[in-house]
Protein backbone atom coordinates (compact mmCIF):
# COMPACT_ATOMS: atom_id res chain seq x y z
CA UNK A 1 0.00 0.00 0.00
CA UNK A 2 1.32 3.68 -0.75
CA UNK A 3 1.57 6.15 2.59
CA UNK A 4 -1.52 7.55 4.19
CA UNK A 5 -2.78 10.65 2.49
CA UNK A 6 -2.64 13.67 4.97
CA UNK A 7 -5.00 15.63 3.52
CA UNK A 8 -6.57 18.36 0.49
CA UNK A 9 -3.85 19.71 -1.88
CA UNK A 10 -6.61 22.11 -3.38
CA UNK A 11 -10.00 22.20 -4.37
CA UNK A 12 -11.85 23.53 -7.49
CA UNK A 13 -15.36 24.86 -7.81
CA UNK A 14 -17.17 27.04 -10.32
CA UNK A 15 -17.63 30.70 -10.00
CA UNK A 16 -19.11 33.06 -12.70
CA UNK A 17 -17.79 36.32 -13.12
CA UNK A 18 -13.91 36.72 -12.67
CA UNK A 19 -13.43 39.92 -11.51
CA UNK A 20 -15.72 39.56 -8.36
CA UNK A 21 -14.59 36.16 -7.88
CA UNK A 22 -10.83 37.61 -7.41
CA UNK A 23 -11.86 40.30 -5.62
CA UNK A 24 -14.00 37.92 -3.16
CA UNK A 25 -11.13 35.72 -1.98
CA UNK A 26 -8.24 38.32 -2.34
CA UNK A 27 -10.14 41.27 -0.52
CA UNK A 28 -12.95 39.95 1.26
CA UNK A 29 -11.10 36.58 2.68
CA UNK A 30 -7.95 37.92 2.14
CA UNK A 31 -6.14 34.90 0.13
CA UNK A 32 -3.59 35.74 -2.58
CA UNK A 33 -4.15 35.03 -5.75
CA UNK A 34 -0.93 32.83 -6.51
CA UNK A 35 -1.62 31.45 -9.94
CA UNK A 36 -3.61 32.98 -13.32
CA UNK A 37 -3.92 30.56 -15.76
CA UNK A 38 -5.85 29.04 -17.53
CA UNK A 39 -8.64 25.55 -17.39
CA UNK A 40 -6.51 23.50 -19.26
CA UNK A 41 -9.55 21.57 -20.62
CA UNK A 42 -11.16 24.82 -22.01
CA UNK A 43 -8.57 27.39 -22.16
CA UNK A 44 -11.74 30.12 -22.92
CA UNK A 45 -11.80 29.95 -19.38
CA UNK A 46 -9.58 31.26 -16.50
CA UNK A 47 -7.96 29.32 -13.67
CA UNK A 48 -7.33 31.19 -10.40
CA UNK A 49 -5.93 30.07 -7.43
CA UNK A 50 -5.95 31.19 -4.10
CA UNK A 51 -4.09 30.45 -1.69
CA UNK A 52 -1.33 31.13 1.10
CA UNK A 53 1.65 33.35 0.69
CA UNK A 54 3.49 30.77 -1.77
CA UNK A 55 0.72 28.27 -2.52
CA UNK A 56 1.53 25.81 0.11
CA UNK A 57 -0.15 22.55 -0.44
CA UNK A 58 -3.36 22.04 1.63
CA UNK A 59 -4.24 26.08 1.02
CA UNK A 60 -5.69 26.49 -2.38
CA UNK A 61 -8.89 27.52 -3.54
CA UNK A 62 -9.48 27.47 -7.21
CA UNK A 63 -11.92 28.72 -9.76
CA UNK A 64 -13.07 27.92 -13.34
CA UNK A 65 -14.97 30.88 -13.43
CA UNK A 66 -17.13 30.78 -16.50
CA UNK A 67 -19.04 34.28 -17.21
CA UNK A 68 -22.05 33.21 -18.58
CA UNK A 69 -22.54 30.35 -16.25
CA UNK A 70 -25.49 29.25 -14.91
CA UNK A 71 -26.33 28.66 -11.47
CA UNK A 72 -25.71 25.29 -10.07
CA UNK A 73 -26.88 23.37 -7.18
CA UNK A 74 -25.49 22.05 -3.72
CA UNK A 75 -27.16 18.34 -3.51
CA UNK A 76 -25.56 14.78 -3.66
CA UNK A 77 -22.95 13.50 -5.47
CA UNK A 78 -21.04 16.63 -4.49
CA UNK A 79 -18.67 18.45 -2.38
CA UNK A 80 -21.30 20.60 -0.93
CA UNK A 81 -19.24 22.84 1.71
CA UNK A 82 -16.00 23.61 2.11
CA UNK A 83 -14.52 24.51 5.45
CA UNK A 84 -11.22 27.21 6.14
CA UNK A 85 -8.99 26.90 9.34
CA UNK A 86 -8.98 29.96 11.30
CA UNK A 87 -7.76 30.86 15.02
CA UNK A 88 -10.13 30.41 17.78
CA UNK A 89 -9.28 33.87 18.52
CA UNK A 90 -10.01 35.03 15.84
CA UNK A 91 -14.05 34.37 16.00
CA UNK A 92 -15.24 37.98 16.51
CA UNK A 93 -13.42 39.31 14.20
CA UNK A 94 -14.71 37.06 11.21
CA UNK A 95 -18.38 37.50 12.25
CA UNK A 96 -17.86 40.99 12.31
CA UNK A 97 -15.68 41.32 9.46
CA UNK A 98 -18.48 38.99 6.85
CA UNK A 99 -20.75 41.38 8.43
CA UNK A 100 -18.99 44.72 7.66
CA UNK A 101 -18.59 43.55 3.86
CA UNK A 102 -21.89 42.20 3.10
CA UNK A 103 -21.72 38.49 2.99
CA UNK A 104 -24.45 36.23 2.90
CA UNK A 105 -23.22 34.27 6.51
CA UNK A 106 -25.05 32.60 9.59
CA UNK A 107 -24.69 33.02 13.21
CA UNK A 108 -21.68 30.45 14.71
CA UNK A 109 -22.82 27.19 16.01
CA UNK A 110 -21.03 24.53 17.22
CA UNK A 111 -20.25 20.94 15.62
CA UNK A 112 -17.95 18.37 17.46
CA UNK A 113 -17.06 20.62 19.72
CA UNK A 114 -15.90 23.49 17.07
CA UNK A 115 -17.11 26.59 16.56
CA UNK A 116 -18.10 27.05 12.77
CA UNK A 117 -18.87 30.09 10.54
CA UNK A 118 -21.53 29.05 7.92
CA UNK A 119 -21.19 31.48 4.82
CA UNK A 120 -21.65 31.76 0.93
CA UNK A 121 -19.41 33.43 -1.89
CA UNK A 122 -21.17 35.58 -4.17
CA UNK A 123 -22.25 32.36 -6.19
CA UNK A 124 -23.78 31.12 -3.43
CA UNK A 125 -20.65 28.75 -2.78
CA UNK A 126 -20.89 26.88 0.64
CA UNK A 127 -18.38 27.86 2.99
CA UNK A 128 -17.36 27.77 6.89
CA UNK A 129 -14.53 28.87 8.80
CA UNK A 130 -13.93 26.76 11.51
CA UNK A 131 -12.10 28.38 14.67
CA UNK A 132 -9.51 25.73 16.48
CA UNK A 133 -6.96 26.28 19.19
CA UNK A 134 -4.49 24.20 16.96
CA UNK A 135 -3.69 25.69 13.99
CA UNK A 136 -0.66 25.76 12.31
CA UNK A 137 1.50 28.97 11.94
CA UNK A 138 0.96 28.88 8.14
CA UNK A 139 2.59 31.72 6.10
CA UNK A 140 -0.10 34.64 5.69
CA UNK A 141 -0.43 36.70 2.38
CA UNK A 142 0.13 40.27 2.94
CA UNK A 143 -3.02 41.61 2.13
CA UNK A 144 -6.58 42.95 3.87
CA UNK A 145 -6.62 40.47 6.53
CA UNK A 146 -4.05 41.09 9.32
CA UNK A 147 -1.62 37.63 9.80
CA UNK A 148 -3.24 37.07 13.39
CA UNK A 149 -6.33 36.32 12.00
CA UNK A 150 -5.61 35.18 8.69
CA UNK A 151 -7.22 31.96 7.43
CA UNK A 152 -4.80 29.63 7.36
CA UNK A 153 -5.54 26.62 4.50
CA UNK A 154 -8.36 23.99 4.64
CA UNK A 155 -9.83 22.14 7.50
CA UNK A 156 -11.71 20.03 5.07
CA UNK A 157 -14.83 19.37 3.11
CA UNK A 158 -18.49 17.90 3.49
CA UNK A 159 -19.43 15.11 0.89
CA UNK A 160 -22.88 15.06 0.57
CA UNK A 161 -24.36 11.50 -0.59
CA UNK A 162 -27.09 9.65 -1.01
CA UNK A 163 -25.63 6.69 0.12
CA UNK A 164 -22.29 6.65 2.25
CA UNK A 165 -20.91 3.40 3.09
CA UNK A 166 -18.61 3.12 -0.39
CA UNK A 167 -17.22 6.78 0.04
CA UNK A 168 -16.83 6.35 3.72
CA UNK A 169 -14.66 2.57 2.88
CA UNK A 170 -12.48 4.47 0.34
CA UNK A 171 -11.64 7.14 2.68
CA UNK A 172 -10.58 4.56 5.13
CA UNK A 173 -8.71 3.21 2.37
CA UNK A 174 -7.37 6.52 1.46
CA UNK A 175 -6.02 6.34 5.37
CA UNK A 176 -8.81 8.55 7.07
CA UNK A 177 -10.33 7.19 10.27
CA UNK A 178 -14.09 7.51 11.41
CA UNK A 179 -13.75 9.79 14.81
CA UNK A 180 -17.30 11.61 15.15
CA UNK A 181 -20.65 11.05 14.19
CA UNK A 182 -24.20 13.05 15.31
CA UNK A 183 -26.85 11.98 13.05
CA UNK A 184 -26.43 12.43 9.12
CA UNK A 185 -22.89 13.28 9.40
CA UNK A 186 -19.79 11.06 10.15
CA UNK A 187 -16.48 12.57 10.37
CA UNK A 188 -12.96 11.49 9.13
CA UNK A 189 -9.44 12.17 9.89
CA UNK A 190 -6.62 11.97 8.19
CA UNK A 191 -3.25 12.89 10.41
CA UNK A 192 -2.01 15.83 8.52
CA UNK A 193 -2.56 19.65 10.12
CA UNK A 194 -3.97 20.98 6.94
CA UNK A 195 -7.24 19.48 4.70
CA UNK A 196 -7.22 16.95 7.10
CA UNK A 197 -11.05 16.58 7.63
CA UNK A 198 -14.07 15.29 5.36
CA UNK A 199 -17.30 14.99 6.49
CA UNK A 200 -20.09 12.85 4.88
CA UNK A 201 -23.58 13.32 5.01
CA UNK A 202 -25.73 10.90 3.87
CA UNK A 203 -29.47 11.92 2.84
CA UNK A 204 -31.23 9.17 0.28
CA UNK A 205 -34.08 11.96 -0.32
CA UNK A 206 -31.60 14.82 -1.17
CA UNK A 207 -31.37 16.08 -4.96
CA UNK A 208 -28.92 15.17 -6.62
CA UNK A 209 -26.62 18.25 -6.88
CA UNK A 210 -26.35 20.01 -10.16
CA UNK A 211 -23.19 21.73 -12.00
CA UNK A 212 -22.81 25.38 -11.90
CA UNK A 213 -21.75 28.36 -10.58
CA UNK A 214 -21.26 27.79 -6.66
CA UNK A 215 -20.64 24.07 -6.66
CA UNK A 216 -17.38 22.43 -6.20
CA UNK A 217 -15.91 20.81 -9.08
CA UNK A 218 -13.44 18.23 -7.52
CA UNK A 219 -11.32 17.91 -4.32
CA UNK A 220 -7.93 16.97 -4.82
CA UNK A 221 -5.92 14.94 -2.02
CA UNK A 222 -2.20 15.35 -1.95
CA UNK A 223 0.18 12.57 -2.80
CA UNK A 224 3.83 12.40 -3.57
CA UNK A 225 5.05 11.41 -6.86
CA UNK A 226 6.63 8.12 -5.92
CA UNK A 227 2.92 7.31 -4.56
CA UNK A 228 0.84 8.14 -7.04
CA UNK A 229 0.98 5.45 -9.59
CA UNK A 230 0.15 3.02 -6.68
CA UNK A 231 -2.76 5.17 -5.78
CA UNK A 232 -3.79 4.62 -9.24
CA UNK A 233 -3.25 1.00 -8.88
CA UNK A 234 -5.27 1.20 -5.81
CA UNK A 235 -8.61 2.62 -6.97
CA UNK A 236 -8.39 0.13 -10.04
CA UNK A 237 -8.19 -2.73 -7.49
CA UNK A 238 -11.29 -1.15 -5.83
CA UNK A 239 -13.77 -0.96 -8.65
CA UNK A 240 -12.78 2.53 -9.88
CA UNK A 241 -11.96 3.98 -13.62
CA UNK A 242 -9.20 6.68 -12.34
CA UNK A 243 -7.98 8.36 -15.24
CA UNK A 244 -3.87 8.06 -16.39
CA UNK A 245 -1.59 10.64 -14.58
CA UNK A 246 -2.10 14.07 -16.11
CA UNK A 247 0.78 16.59 -16.11
CA UNK A 248 -0.70 20.03 -15.03
CA UNK A 249 2.19 21.94 -14.66
CA UNK A 250 2.18 22.81 -11.08
CA UNK A 251 1.45 19.48 -9.87
CA UNK A 252 0.30 15.63 -11.61
CA UNK A 253 -3.14 14.35 -11.18
CA UNK A 254 -5.33 11.28 -11.50
CA UNK A 255 -9.06 12.13 -11.51
CA UNK A 256 -11.74 9.54 -10.33
CA UNK A 257 -15.27 9.93 -9.75
CA UNK A 258 -15.58 7.85 -6.35
CA UNK A 259 -19.27 5.69 -5.87
CA UNK A 260 -20.76 8.64 -4.44
CA UNK A 261 -20.12 10.77 -7.41
CA UNK A 262 -17.80 13.02 -5.94
CA UNK A 263 -15.16 13.88 -8.99
CA UNK A 264 -11.12 13.14 -6.39
CA UNK A 265 -8.41 14.31 -7.98
CA UNK A 266 -5.06 12.67 -6.43
CA UNK A 267 -2.35 15.61 -6.84
CA UNK A 268 1.23 15.58 -6.10
CA UNK A 269 2.66 18.29 -3.88
CA UNK A 270 5.76 19.60 -6.02
CA UNK A 271 6.84 20.84 -8.28
CA UNK A 272 4.29 23.70 -6.87
CA UNK A 273 3.29 27.26 -8.04
CA UNK A 274 6.41 28.63 -7.78
CA UNK A 275 8.13 26.11 -10.39
CA UNK A 276 7.40 29.33 -13.18
CA UNK A 277 7.05 32.04 -11.36
CA UNK A 278 9.56 33.84 -8.21
CA UNK A 279 7.37 34.17 -4.73
CA UNK A 280 7.00 37.61 -5.35
CA UNK A 281 5.26 37.86 -8.72
CA UNK A 282 3.09 34.77 -8.02
CA UNK A 283 -0.65 35.74 -9.76
CA UNK A 284 0.98 39.22 -11.47
CA UNK A 285 0.36 37.35 -14.93
CA UNK A 286 -1.13 34.78 -16.81
CA UNK A 287 0.80 31.87 -16.82
CA UNK A 288 0.43 29.02 -19.31
CA UNK A 289 1.89 25.30 -19.54
CA UNK A 290 4.69 25.05 -22.29
CA UNK A 291 2.57 23.06 -24.08
CA UNK A 292 -0.03 25.99 -24.65
CA UNK A 293 2.55 28.65 -24.92
CA UNK A 294 2.32 28.98 -28.55
CA UNK A 295 -1.60 29.60 -28.10
CA UNK A 296 -0.54 32.49 -26.00
CA UNK A 297 -2.11 35.24 -28.13
CA UNK A 298 -5.11 33.69 -29.41
CA UNK A 299 -6.06 32.55 -25.53
CA UNK A 300 -5.03 36.31 -23.81
CA UNK A 301 -7.73 37.63 -26.62
CA UNK A 302 -10.43 35.15 -25.99
CA UNK A 303 -10.36 35.75 -22.19
CA UNK A 304 -12.64 38.78 -20.26
CA UNK A 305 -10.26 41.51 -18.61
CA UNK A 306 -9.68 40.53 -15.12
Amino acid sequence: MPRDIPGIHHVTAIGSDPGRNLSFYTETLGLRLVKKSVNQDDVSVYHLFYADRTGTPGTSMTFFPYGNARQGRAGTGQASTVSFLIPAASTDYWVDRLADEGVDADDPRERFGDTVIPFRDPDGLQLELVAREDVPDGDPPAGTVPAEHAICGFFGVTLSLSVADPTANLLKTMGFSETASERDRRRFESDGDLGYVVDVCEDPQAPRGQPGAGTVHHVAFRVTADDQSEWRDVLMEQGLRPTEIIDRKWFESVYVREEGGVLFEFATEEPGYTVDEDVDELGDRLVLPEWLEDRRDEIEAGLPEL
